[in-house]
């Protein structure tokens, strides 16, 4: 327990919550009419954009194409505007991934919405289509960067952190503040913390202690912050209600971290009970549904014929440095777990030598530190088994081209769990039935993260989180870090 002492204190200033209130409030109707002109500059760029390639670089499909200025710099830009403000896509408190998706969705419904307008208007015939797909293509694109380039902006003049004091200081909370640290799009600024026995060094080290749970809302009182997050997952129910009650009329936001940590909360919906002044969270297994399955195996289809048109060349030139480096088959099926327990031959470039089992098993007779390594993770950093080319073919993940077939197959899919041997099914323990719902991923949140630089239970715990929290975004999310990953080449070995 910190003697009283060691509190930083803060002398209360009744004018000080008033002007941070007076400020909140200017730099929130600043931030929304800025995000409006960002916006509207963004959809009108992206029609310019549009109106120049469709008329310019694609003439072929009609003799002339011309569209009326009112549909250029009003209907269309307005369209967006209302879908991306209705649907409250703010800047403040989101991810860029999280604000990614729900700028697509927002995009899709303008579309929808112009589509009908003109429909109506009667002017749907004389519209091209080429233009409409045009202008959503670049009216996501430009509406993203505008808001990423917006948020550092704000960001760089600290105009858009909201100042929050945490409520507890324990691993809750360092995970919290490592989570801000790292995402701009957090909206919060850590301006103090309060806590009774703080055991997180670092944090102590960052952030001032304002104040004990007993004096909680004195010390909110002394700071003038009017958000509070409590962190404390593990605090009784009773103290927890107490503490809110006492908290909240003097601050305009609470939240609080809920002892939900391991569920799948990525589809979570709440439902509230007024009456009997509770709440209930309903999580809902997407992969369930028939529809979210056949969209995501449709997306793996065409994304898969793409690639392999566009890396066919690659997959000639890498078969001819495989096949001069070393004696043996160019592509190596190797037998893999997949869905429902099923077996299949997972597809790869070669990366090792021809008698690679005795190689390994006289590796491991004589390297006792080769052992436990191969014991834990079934993986060696150092394998003696890895051919020239082949080193370099893990390193940058082109090993792993030739599972495009298995997704055609419909063996495998573009994300999802890591395929699996059968000696580590039993590693999987309880989880392995999650393991099963799906078809293993050529990526995933396994190479996303990490990939060997992380332990053998927390890869399975990541198998299991992208299974009860799958959505068609975070595909399209782990696709795209795929590519930043094997560029960085981080974990590959």
């Amino acid at each position: 327990m910190l003697d009283e002492r060691t509190y930083t204190t803060i002398p209360y200033q009744p004018a000080l919550r008033t002007n941070i209130i007076l400020w909140e409030r200017m730099r929130s109707w600043f931030i929304s009419l800025t995000l409006v002109v960002v916006d509207y500059a963004a959809v009108l760029l992206a029609v310019s954009t549009a109106y120049f390639v469709r008329g310019n670089w694609l003439p072929l499909f009609y003799d002339e194409f011309s569209i009326p200025a009112v549909y250029r710099m009003i209907v269309i830009p307005l369209a967006f505007i209302f879908f991306l403000h209705f649907d409250r896509v703010c800047i403040r408190k989101l991810y860029f991934w999280q604000q990614a998706e729900r700028l697509f969705k927002a995009s899709v419904y303008a579309m929808l919405l112009t589509l009908v307008i003109l429909y109506f208007n009667g002017s749907v015939g004389e519209i091209s289509r080429i233009f409409m797909v045009l202008v959503g293509v670049f009216s996501f694109t430009y509406l993203a960067v505008g808001r990423y380039a917006l948020k550092c902006a704000v960001t760089a003049f600290d105009i858009l952190q909201v100042p929050t004091v945490i409520v507890g200081a324990g691993k809750t909370a360092e995970l919290l503040i490592k989570s801000f640290q790292q995402n701009m799009g957090s909206g919060y600024k850590i301006v103090g913390l309060i806590e009774d026995d703080p055991t997180v060094a670092e944090i102590f080290r960052q952030y001032p202690i304002i104040g004990t749970f007993a004096k909680a809302e004195d010390a909110i009182q002394r700071v003038g912050v009017r958000n509070v997050l409590i962190a404390a997952p593990g605090l009784p129910r009773e103290e927890l209600l107490h503490l809110v009650h006492r908290l909240q009329p003097h601050v305009d936001h609470i939240t609080f971290v809920p002892d939900l940590f391991g569920v799948p909360v990525g589809s979570m919906e709440l439902e509230t009970l007024f009456n009997e002044k509770t709440v209930l969270l309903k999580i809902r297994n997407n992969l369930a549904q028939v529809h979210n399955r056949f969209f995501k195996w449709v997306f793996d289809c065409l994304c898969s014929l793409a690639g392999i048109i566009v890396v066919m060349p690659i997959f000639v030139v890498l078969s001819i440095l495989i096949y001069f480096d070393s004696p043996g088959p160019v592509v190596f099926a190797h037998q893999r777990v997949g869905h429902q327990g099923d077996k299949f031959p997972c597809y790869k470039f070669r990366t090792m030598v021809n008698n690679s089992q005795e190689v390994l098993a006289e590796h491991l007779a004589n390297c006792s530190s080769a052992r436990e390594e191969w014991a834990k993770d079934f993986k060696l950093k150092d394998d003696p088994r890895v051919t020239k080319i082949g080193r370099f073919l893990r390193k940058t993940s082109l090993d792993e081209l030739p599972q495009f077939f298995n997704v055609i197959r419909g063996e495998m899919s573009l994300v999802g769990p890591r395929p699996i041997v059968q000696a580590e099914v039993e590693r999987y323990g309880e989880y392995i039935n999650d393991y099963y719902l799906v078809r293993p991923g050529i990526t995933g949140m396994w190479q996303v993260s990490g990939r060997n630089d992380i332990d053998y239970p927390e890869r399975v715990q990541m198998d299991s989180w992208y299974v009860r929290n799958w959505s068609m975004w975070m595909d399209i999310m782990i696709l795209i870090k795929t590519i930043k990953v094997v560029v960085a080449k981080k974990g590959a070995y």
